[in-house]
């Protein structure tokens, strides 16, 4: 059940580059890549390739020293902060590596939480809407438990909830399924494509996960910043 019908966004980079703090280093050295709309995308490449950054930069998180960022009709790039958040309050979705949980609200209330900053969402679907992914991702029985109580894996189920729970028309996730056992994750990796494809939204997803990466419509690679030769998504090399 998703909680509005987003309009999936393109996503263009243009001659982006992002410099380390205080140096002339760049972290991502004059990216140039453009995302159809509604098309699920693996982000791969070594640690350290820049992968993060550029999710941050997609998400109106970070902002680029050189080049423009769009997503759809708007420059995310050119934001200010407070721009920035209203933008990414109606239009991105987001799967943090490090998750991001209040420490203390309960697994559910993260979620609802959510759910609840959403304009627009009625109020009495809320605990429907919430529980109901809570049970996808395999975490009713621990709903109440709050993320100290809850191994990193379980912690890592409320994060993709919480990032589902709400139908934006950009996802961005970083490396979703990094603390997931093999099965665990392949289960999430199925429900979390499903249900991006159900809802028509735009998806980038860094992963070093096989899994993830062959379940996606396109890979795209990054080495030291610049974009390498992508490959298909079946034949993708999650290293």
């Amino acid at each position: 059940m998703n909680a509005s019908d987003p309009t999936a966004p393109t996503i263009a980079l243009h001659g982006v580059v992002r410099r380390f703090a205080g140096t002339d280093d760049a972290v991502l050295d004059g990216v140039d890549l453009e995302i159809a709309a509604g098309s699920v995308v693996t982000l791969v490449g070594p640690s350290g390739s820049g992968k993060t950054t550029l999710l941050n930069l997609v998400a109106g998180l970070d902002r680029p020293d050189e080049g423009i960022v769009r997503v759809g009709d708007t420059e995310v790039s050119a934001l200010d902060d407070d721009d920035a958040a209203r933008w990414r309050r109606s239009t991105v979705s987001s799967i943090f590596q490090a998750k991001g949980l209040v420490a203390h609200l309960t697994a559910r209330e993260n979620v609802d939480l959510a759910l609840r900053l959403t304009a627009g969402i009625r109020r009495d679907a809320v605990h429907a809407v919430v529980d109901e992914i809570l049970a996808a991702v395999g975490l009713d029985e621990v709903a109440g438990h709050r993320p100290s109580q809850l191994s990193g894996g379980q912690q890592q189920r409320v994060a993709i909830a919480r990032g589902l729970v709400v139908a934006r028309g950009l996802v961005v996730a970083d490396e979703p399924t990094a603390e997931l056992d093999t099965d665990t994750g392949e289960r999430m990796i199925e429900l979390l494509v499903d249900r991006l494809r159900a809802r028509g939204a735009t998806a980038l997803i860094a992963t070093h996960d096989v899994a993830v990466v062959t379940a996606a419509d396109r890979v795209v690679r990054l080495v030291d910043g610049r974009l390498a030769a992508e490959t298909g998504a079946k034949d993708g090399d999650a290293r």
